[in-house]
């Protein structure tokens, strides 16, 4: 008998929709998986096998054929699993098939239990277009699912609570109708679906109070907050740079509806949604070791999977010890930074991912870090500071906005001094310059404008233009400097609540393209 029910399966960060068709027919007893499946999921065999017998069914001693359509797609995952049960059960007479509106998801143990999956959401929004109405998912999944609002989203924890959904024709599948009830994912208040609250950055979050005696890189911080654009901190050990950054959680605000879909999706994908986990509203902090692989910063991998460029998608992606990273996983920023995505190639297939993201990025002045200290001499051979800063490669940072100098904080300020300006007023006004920006510039922030745009709505006047032209001239700005420039001067006009970019919101911004560091001076 030939059963046919509906999976899906995850191609990038989009959904692939899975026909799956049994035939349970006499012959040889056996269990052929057809359609291109990868080695992983030649491996269902033993656990649907498994999970079938230890759910109180009886596994048919008969020829057992999968054909997983389009057979043209290569087949990866677990997610088939709940489908090819059921159709064996389907197939061997135990249950009756639903109508083609159903669709179903879930990994199955040997014991039958439905194991959670990455990519849920993509998946089931896949399956929506698709026209399936309802979806079953593991209970685990149940929230993330039910943020597709056009199907109804049923949660099962057992393969017996799964059969139960279909009529039962046999006296064993009538006795698994008796197991725990199925559940529907809940709506939350405001009409969303529930979830538990998102832990996004790598690091516990710092009040930005916390940083003493570095104004100017406060300032720095919260400017490029407030327009996205890129920042790179230079310093000695122990100057605060990575305190700094640990604020960042504290000063962003909520994702937009649009954007915090995108980060779920990416999330979910990559298996980063802890169960019960729905729309995610906080902005992902990113913060990798500089040990990290090429692949794992932009994606790839036997299954395509994102990387580091991509988990950070709508937030920021902190590199802390800059130099220190290989100088070919620095280069492979540059197309994202560029884009605001990265393509990946391999085997014939070419999967592009969204990375829309702000660079954070920090570094010593050189491997001992005492390089331009006032009051300790640099114990680096002569040239080797030079040789340091110089592995970050110049059109890499043409690409970052900012660049800010940390001195070693004085214990007078340190101790003493002022109370610094909390996390909650500085984020008020990055929330508020950033609101402003977006109804202005149709939605995106100043860091996104293109060269046209941020000419048009700089809106200099001729004092300020001079100023622009001469300064460029002078410092020998490339191009693509000058427009981040005046980028920057726009965020710093919005931060003050000006209309138009004058002579100083200039002067501003050209402070933030002068490091001292002098390695950086022909780049910057």
């Amino acid at each position: 008998m030939l059963a046919t029910l509906y999976s899906a399966a995850v191609a990038g960060l989009d959904g692939q929709l899975i026909r799956v068709e049994v035939d349970v027919a006499n012959g040889l007893p056996g269990f052929t998986i057809v359609g291109l499946p990868d080695a992983a999921l030649s491996e269902a065999r033993e656990r649907v096998r498994g999970a079938i017998r230890n759910s109180g069914f009886g596994y048919p001693a008969r020829r057992i054929v999968v054909n997983l359509a389009p057979a043209d797609v290569r087949k990866a995952g677990a997610s088939f699993d709940l489908a090819m049960a059921l159709g064996i059960l389907a197939g061997d007479g135990e249950i009756a098939p639903r109508d083609a509106t159903w669709a179903f998801l879930g990994e199955l143990s040997l014991s039958g239990e439905v194991r959670p999956l990455p990519g849920v959401l993509p998946m089931v929004a896949t399956l929506a277009r698709a026209g399936h109405r309802r979806v079953v998912v593991p209970v685990a999944n149940l929230a993330e699912a039910g943020l597709v609002p056009e199907v109804e989203a049923v949660g099962v924890g057992r393969l017996e609570e799964a059969a139960r959904l279909l009529a039962p024709r046999s006296r064993r599948a009538r006795d698994a109708s008796a197991g725990p009830a199925v559940r529907i994912a809940p709506a939350a208040p405001d009409g969303e679906p529930g979830g538990v609250p998102a832990r996004i950055a790598r690091f516990e979050p710092v009040d930005l109070a916390e940083v003493r005696g570095q104004a100017f890189a406060r300032w720095a911080l919260e400017t490029a907050l407030a327009g996205e654009h890129n920042l790179l901190l230079i310093g000695p050990p122990g100057a605060g740079k990575t305190l700094l950054a640990r604020t960042v959680p504290t000063l962003l605000p909520s994702l937009e509806p649009e954007e915090a879909l995108e980060a779920t999706i990416v999330a979910s994908v990559a298996g980063l949604l802890a169960p019960g986990e729905g729309l995610r509203r906080e902005r992902p902090l990113r913060a990798p070791h500089h040990t990290l692989s090429y692949a794992a910063m932009v994606g790839g991998g036997p299954g395509l999977a994102p990387g580091e460029v991509t988990l950070a998608h709508r937030g920021v992606l902190f590199l802390d010890e800059l130099g220190e990273f290989a100088r070919d996983v620095l280069d492979a920023l540059r197309q994202p930074l560029e884009d605001g995505s990265v393509a990946i190639a391999r085997a014939g297939r070419t999967v592009r991912f969204p990375a829309r993201f702000q660079l954070l990025a920090a570094t010593n002045p050189c491997r001992c870090g005492r390089f331009g200290d006032p009051d300790e001499a640099c114990r680096c051979r002569p040239g080797e500071a030079e040789r340091y800063l110089r592995r970050v490669s110049g059109p890499l940072l043409d690409r970052i906005d900012c660049f800010v100098t940390m001195p070693r904080v004085r214990p007078g300020e340190l101790l003493g001094g002022p109370e610094p300006e909390p996390s909650a007023a500085v984020a008020t006004r990055i929330a508020a310059a950033r609101r402003l920006a977006r109804e202005r510039n149709g939605g995106r922030c100043n860091g996104a404008l293109g060269g046209r745009e941020i000419r048009r709505l700089a809106q200099l006047d001729e004092a300020g233009l001079g100023f622009l032209q001469r300064a460029a001239e002078e410092r020998r700005h490339s191009a693509r400097a000058v427009l981040r420039l005046l980028r920057v001067a726009r965020t710093v006009a919005d931060l003050r609540g000006h209309e138009r970019v004058g002579r100083d919101e200039l002067a501003a911004a050209l402070s933030l393209r002068e490091p001292t560091a002098g390695a950086f001076d022909e780049a910057t």
